[in-house]
């Protein structure tokens, strides 16, 4: 067993582990390591060759790479130590760390931990599709790692279940590399990817989205040959009668992101059931003393962007807890109430915070209520809201001074 003690240890190098890594150097902490279970830096990024990263930060549309190549310039020149092809095994609530490499086990002690592992998407099974289980059925991430990073083509003719953002570049991505997208089938009845791609992957290039139609069943023996939809209703059961089969050649899943959290679960670090992430404060600081947690591994984002901005916040407090300079400050719970779906950070100081959350359902003209019982704190009122996209407010200290329990909803 090789041993080894560092302040910091950031467990993922996409961009929350880098944002995070950065930012904890820049704050004086310079016995740092990443630790990545890939051969490269970047994470996800690396594969997302399309625009739209950078709008917030950068104030101009970057692809992945380009996004997150500026974040890998900055860790080498800062020159921050990396473990890659290192699996970490085993997380416990004293920040000890088991790392599986070639090199052998690491046993490694630190002073801190950030949590960035990221995030998974749904398969098959725990949508629970029947049929045959032929060849031809992937997960939208996976397949634009095959055609991206691989150059390998996935399929000629292709049926799009979900309509999360992975799921809708990877229409338009299919269809440029000259395969057929007949149809994205989505079982709610609103789009669940950001409208923009909405309208420059699916609208632009003529490809239909079905809303409540869900796929009932796949038919192949050693190839996906066909895939048979339906209609459904409120409560999501099938209407009969709607059935109509499309022959196809492979099934593409977008069908949800989780956050990638067995190595908290394993720390005893308390969860969020809404998020799938950890319960943090405004620090990211979770249950667990030290251990921190940000990105997509903490709730799934809309945006890059954001995962950027609370990466540098958690990569600033955990340096400041290891210098032992963040201030303990009392917290109070801040609640989901009447059409909000979850929100982050579920406990707040009582002083100026920017919170994140998703509502439940789409509308127009929605006002965000923040209320300490039945005194209303804040209200903001958005044209529109929707489910796939996070919405940010910035609470201030003299709004919420002297709350007991704040409760956020919409109306």
């Amino acid at each position: 067993m090789i041993e080894k003690k560092v302040d910091i240890a950031i467990i993922g190098a996409g961009p929350a582990g880098l944002a995070a890594a950065i930012s904890a150097k820049t704050e004086g902490i310079d016995n740092l390591l990443i630790i990545e279970r890939d051969e490269h830096l970047g994470g996800i990024l690396n594969q997302c060759i399309h625009e739209g990263f950078g709008l917030e930060i950068y104030k101009e549309a970057l692809t992945g790479p380009e996004y997150i190549q500026r974040f890998i310039d900055e860790v080498k020149e800062l020159g921050i130590p990396v473990m890659l092809k290192s699996m970490v095994m085993e997380l416990n609530d004293k920040r000890e760390l088991i790392v599986s490499n070639e090199e052998g086990l690491h046993q490694i002690e630190a002073k801190a931990v950030v949590l960035s592992m990221g995030c998974r998407e749904r398969t098959r099974g725990m949508i629970r599709i029947p049929g045959d289980r032929p060849a031809g059925i992937f997960k939208a991430g996976e397949a634009q790692h095959f055609i991206n990073i691989r150059n390998y083509m996935i399929g000629k003719k292709v049926v799009i279940l979900g309509s999360g953002d992975i799921g809708l570049i990877m229409a338009r991505r299919l269809v440029l590399e000259g395969a057929e997208v007949p149809c994205v089938v989505e079982i709610l009845p609103y789009c669940s990817g950001l409208i923009r791609n909405r309208v420059q992957c699916l609208e632009d290039f003529g490809i239909p989205l079905l809303l409540r139609h869900t796929v009932v069943d796949i038919e192949g023996k050693e190839r996906v040959e066909s895939v048979t939809i339906a209609e459904v209703d409120d409560n999501w059961d099938i209407i009969e009668g709607t059935e109509r089969k499309i022959e196809c050649d492979t099934l593409l899943l977008s069908v949800g992101l989780i956050p990638e959290n067995e190595l908290s679960k394993m720390a005893k670090i308390a969860m969020d059931e809404k998020t799938g992430g950890a319960i943090v404060d405004e620090n990211f600081m979770t249950s667990c003393p030290g251990i921190f947690a940000c990105g997509n591994v903490l709730l799934v984002h809309d945006v890059v962007d954001y995962v950027t901005m609370d990466a540098y916040l958690a990569g600033k407090n955990a340096a400041l807890y290891v210098k032992d300079e963040l201030i303990k400050k009392p917290k109070i719970e801040i609640k989901t109430g009447p059409g909000i779906r979850f929100m982050v950070p579920q406990k707040i100081a009582l002083e100026d915070v920017d919170i994140y959350m998703r509502v439940l359902e789409p509308g127009f003209d929605k006002n965000i209520i923040i209320m300490d019982g039945q005194e209303v704190l804040k209200s903001k009122k958005f044209k529109r809201v929707a489910p796939p996209e996070m919405i940010k407010i910035k609470l201030k200290k003299n709004e919420i001074e002297g709350a007991k329990e704040i409760t956020v909803s919409v109306e």
